[in-house]
């Protein structure tokens, strides 16, 4: 397509042909796509509303599209994260031919704070699971959903659409397939494996009822009806506020991401290799996997306050 073609093509079909080549090029996963469509409606709406296109839009406009961003009272998160999504949408239509240049490439986007992770302590955990147990409706799938997330810090993605296959015959390692693609091998603890067995049971029971009345066996290990075919992020996420509210522990303080801060922050405090956390939570960047190291930190100075000889109370004065 020409760059005059382009220049007059809807801005929606921009947003589609860049959507396609991101899952078709990058295997972008389908979260981070929707993610990209949403930024860039709101900036194709914003340039409309000026009678501007993305084929005409200057660095003065993607500027102006931020401050009024930051007008709106958006988060320097999210204007990040809008400023990527813009910028590498200008960078697919450079590539294509459809732009001389990238507007957004000089750009800097807001600071994002680095937040410490929010996390729970083991005895929290420890309630968790065992409200999990008494759930109300299904125990066994709450447990074994529970159990998995501990035990392997998993994205919550990859914890809802875990093939069966991937628990058969009592594997002592899980392969997850995350992000873009990349696969990796995560140890399981003997109690998730118990919670596996016994929701397996439970499960293959159901989908052979399903199949003797001609409906198709899932292939999932947390089937549910819907598009996906899967348990949905939303439906484990309301599960997992509701054993918080069970387990006497504030329910806006847990989320299965809490969890997996929990699992990292864990294992940190045990003794771990960051290195060792980073290929088990699936990191690309071990700067991502850094954030963990308050943990350490925490550790090392107990650590020094209890055993070195100058942090010791009283210990200079009594010298002096």
């Amino acid at each position: 397509m020409s760059r005059s073609q382009a220049a007059t093509m809807p801005m929606p079909h921009w947003i589609s042909a860049f959507l396609e080549a991101q899952a078709a090029e990058l295997d972008a996963a389908r979260n981070t796509l929707l993610a990209y469509g949403r930024d860039l409606n709101a900036f194709a709406g914003w340039l409309a509303y000026r009678n501007r296109h993305f084929a005409d839009a200057t660095q003065n406009d993607v500027e102006s599209y931020l401050v009024s961003c930051e007008a709106e009272g958006l988060s320097s998160a999210t204007r990040a994260r809008r400023l990527s999504s813009i910028r590498q949408l200008y960078r697919f239509a450079f590539e294509e031919g459809w732009r001389e240049d990238n507007p957004a490439i000089r750009l800097k986007g807001p600071g994002r704070a680095r937040r410490l992770p929010g996390t729970l302590s083991r005895e929290e955990v420890e309630a968790l699971l065992a409200a999990a147990r008494e759930h109300p409706r299904d125990p066994l799938r709450a447990t074994c959903l529970m159990e998995l997330l501990y035990a392997t810090g998993l994205r919550v993605s990859e914890l809802v659409s875990l093939p069966v296959a991937a628990l058969r015959g009592d594997p002592e390692m899980l392969l997850v397939r995350g992000k873009g693609g990349r696969e990796r091998m995560v140890p399981l603890s003997r109690p998730a494996r118990v919670a596996a067995a016994a929701w397996l049971a439970r499960r293959d029971a159901m989908q052979a009822a399903q199949t003797a009345a001609g409906k198709p066996e899932s292939r999932f290990l947390f089937p549910a009806r819907g598009r996906d075919g899967h348990l949905t992020r939303q439906s484990f996420f309301v599960m997992v506020k509701e054993l918080a509210a069970r387990a006497g522990i504030a329910p806006d303080q847990v989320t299965p991401h809490v969890l997996r801060h929990a699992f990292a922050s864990h294992l940190l405090a045990g003794g771990a290799d960051l290195r060792a956390i980073q290929a088990l939570l699936g990191h690309a960047d071990l700067s991502t996997t850094e954030i963990y190291t308050h943990v350490q930190g925490e550790r090392l100075s107990a650590l020094v306050h209890a055993h070195h000889p100058l942090a010791r109370a009283g210990t200079r004065d009594d010298k002096a």
